[in-house]
């Protein structure tokens, strides 16, 4: 890979390019700092403001901002120079009315989102130069991320279904069921299963979200059980909590199946 120059920088298509490409090239550079970012989860209602923190480990002239989406390209937010004038450039759809960067020390950088919407709700990454590590091409380290929820109560929940296992599945000793998650109005939702009203989680498999041509987000989980379970008629429940804090509650048995 050969040195790119850092005003290469302003193409969102360049920045996106190096995002994937680095960050799987330098999560097998042990000798890379580490950087820090708090809180890994951050919830707050619509209409507030969120701060989100970097730690970059040493003093670096750029801290850049990537939202990203389940299961979609990342999108570049800002670069920070404290340095400069206008310390602050924008990628596209994003602007100083809401999202702002802020130096606190060398070290230390904050990324501000005033006035959140439910759209805001992504995981977002921080990222800067390492100088540190020899290597003759462009160097850059990734935070883990901090996933913003943004809540609000005046959004509808979710669209619940459970499908029953397929005709090949009850020949086996176990069998599956899917539990479908349709238009949520953010890519994470809490999903828990009950067999009689007892929480389980072995035989659990919940997927990542996906975005749907209405902009709202679907998501499928599994559970797995023998089939001796389904044969005795059990009640089971399938659980989501989403961003809104509302709870949707779909319960399916055998008998009702063969209704």
């Amino acid at each position: 890979m050969s040195s790119l120059n850092s005003n290469s920088f302003t193409n969102t298509d360049k920045m996106l390019i190096i995002f994937i490409n680095l960050f799987t090239l330098l999560s097998c550079v042990s000798s890379a700092k580490v950087l820090t970012q708090k809180p890994s989860v951050l919830t707050e209602e619509k209409g507030k403001s969120v701060t989100m923190d970097c730690n970059i480990a040493k003093n670096e002239n750029y801290v850049y901002w990537y939202k990203q989406l389940p299961k979609a390209a990342p999108q570049y937010v800002l670069r920070h120079h404290p340095s400069e004038s206008s310390a602050d450039e924008y990628g596209a759809s994003f602007s100083s009315s809401r999202f702002t960067s802020k130096k606190m020390s060398d070290i230390d950088y904050q990324l501000i989102i005033s006035n959140v919407d439910v759209r805001d709700s992504a995981v977002y990454y921080c990222y800067t130069w390492d100088s540190s590590v020899d290597l003759k091409s462009i160097t850059v380290v990734f935070g883990q991320g901090t996933k913003l929820i943004v809540t609000d109560s005046g959004v509808s929940p979710p669209v619940v279904k459970i499908l029953p296992p397929s005709s090949e599945d009850v020949s086996s000793s176990k069998v599956t069921l899917v539990c479908l998650i349709n238009d949520m109005s953010v890519g994470f939702a809490d999903v828990s299963w009950f067999v009689n009203g007892n929480s389980v989680t072995d035989g659990v498999f919940t997927g990542s979200a996906e975005q749907q041509p209405n902009e709202k987000f679907k998501l499928s989980s599994y559970l797995t059980i023998e089939r001796s379970e389904w044969e005795k008629d059990k009640d089971l429940t399938c659980k989501v909590t989403d961003a809104g804090s509302k709870i949707t509650n779909t319960k399916i048995k055998k008998s009702q199946c063969n209704e």
